[in-house]
């Protein structure tokens, strides 16, 4: 089942270095954590602070949302897990 992501809310945590992001699979909220690596591959001129980080989340948005429904898919569509994270490595 492809997720949906209805809630564009976003929160930047300093002490790990990433974004949270949240998806759901039809009543089931899903967090979704992208890290600052992740970005950076995906933005590589992006700043590293929270202005530049949470800037380049929301301009590649769309790629983020896949990169999550894969995963999330990947990873057995929420049997077990209703956090993960999304690594460079993942895009």
């Amino acid at each position: 089942m492809r997720l949906s992501f209805p809630n564009t809310s976003r929160s930047f945590d300093s002490d790990k270095c990433r974004v949270r992001f949240w998806g759901y699979d039809q009543t089931i909220e899903v967090s979704f954590y992208v890290g600052c690596d992740a970005l950076k591959r995906l933005c590589p001129k992006m700043d590293n602070v929270e202005q530049g980080i949470l800037a380049s989340f929301d301009k590649m948005l769309s790629r983020i949302h896949e990169v999550a429904n894969k995963v999330y898919i990947s990873g057995g569509g929420g049997k077990g897990s209703y956090a993960y994270v999304l690594t460079a490595d993942d895009f």
